[in-house]
């Protein structure tokens, strides 16, 4: 997710929310006004988004009620777990799911069905690292999960991409891991002796280090930094390079050139939201980053731990600050869902039935 002050987060939480009392269709339409607030001037697209949205949300509705659900297991299907960080993610991939089934643990809805094909099962990660790594611990213990996808929009960092692309990464740091050194002299910092050596330069005071992490069922502390996807779904999501893309949204705005698929590369994700033209070139020099966001990397390194096999897609919604004027995300927020969720959608149908 690239969360953007009460714009993406409060206003989607406020028409989620909503959603969860009000009936179907009114919901539908609130979370269709929500989506546009701020663009006035196409109140006419709003309500054509609206009624398109009160389908698909009927027919979540008619999934069964959720259920407050005790400690333990709640499914023994083995699924593939889906994660987004925030509703409209989401919703493009729970249109899609039949036999959908609703279940609350813990403060979290997970919707099991199958996707494509799939046994899945979905659910919010929540915005920022410590949510998606809470939330996703928590799938692995209610569910028998195979598998970890993540779909959703991210800040572009490689000035080869633009928005509109889906980056698949094949690997995940934390870039926003650091140490704040000390400032010995104008300009100069210095990191205690005790923290040992570094991978990578510091940007200004603040010095990215590795994590300190052990894999479930090794006796082993190893310090990391890069989290790999899995090998066998990055050659997956290598075969659907035709998967169409879109250009435009239902407004008719547009992004510049066809969007497409990039497998492969570095990811980095920190819990902040970025849009910082030097910081970005900085991400980029230093980590050879395609994208950033604010999960993958927290998944990434969930998954890791569990030795449970992981992959992330994410399109481009914004440039991170390397634009010329306003940061792009409320623009083109839905064009890089949609996309993100496209690939997610035919890497299903590609991937093996189990």
């Amino acid at each position: 997710m690239r969360a953007h002050g009460h714009t993406a987060e409060s206003i989607f939480g406020r028409a989620a929310g909503a959603a969860r009392v009000l009936s179907a269709g009114m919901a539908a339409c609130l979370l269709g006004a929500a989506l546009w607030t701020g663009l006035p001037a196409q109140a006419q697209a709003q309500a054509q988004a609206a009624g398109a949205q009160a389908a698909g949300a009927q027919a979540r509705a008619d999934a069964p009620p959720a259920a407050v659900q005790p400690s333990g297991r709640l499914d023994d299907t083995p699924r593939i777990a889906i994660l987004s960080a925030f509703a409209p993610e989401l919703a493009l991939l729970q249109d899609r799911l039949r036999q959908p089934h609703r279940v609350t643990a813990d403060g979290v809805d997970f919707t099991t069905g199958i996707l494509e094909g799939q046994p899945v099962v979905l659910a919010l990660s929540g915005i920022s690292m410590v949510n998606a790594a809470m939330n996703t611990q928590l799938l692995f213990d209610r569910f028998r999960v195979t598998h970890l996808v993540f779909s959703g929009i991210a800040g572009g960092v490689n000035p080869d991409l633009r928005i509109g692309d889906v980056s698949v990464p094949e690997r995940w740091g934390q870039y926003l891991e650091v140490v704040m050194m000390r400032e010995t002299a104008p300009g100069r910092y210095q990191a205690p002796a005790s923290k040992g050596t570094f991978q990578f330069a510091p940007y200004g005071m603040m010095q990215p280090r590795d994590v300190r992490v052990r894999q479930s069922g090794s006796a082993d502390i190893q310090e990391k930094f890069w989290f790999d996807a899995d090998p066998q779904m990055l050659a997956v999501a290598r075969s659907i390079q035709s998967v169409p893309l879109r250009a435009c949204d239902r407004q008719d705005r547009c992004v510049a050139g066809r969007p497409r698929l990039v497998v492969g590369g570095n990811g980095v994700s920190g819990q902040a939201f970025m849009d910082n033209a030097d910081f970005r070139r900085y991400a980029y020099r230093t980590f050879q980053a395609n994208v950033l966001d604010m999960e993958s990397a927290a998944c990434a390194q969930v998954a890791w731990r569990s030795r449970i096999p992981f992959i992330a897609f994410r399109s481009l919604s914004d440039l991170a600050g390397g634009g010329p004027g306003e940061n792009e995300m409320n623009a083109f927020l839905h064009i890089a869902a949609g996309n993100s969720a496209r690939v997610l959608l035919a890497f299903l149908r590609a991937w093996p039935r189990s």
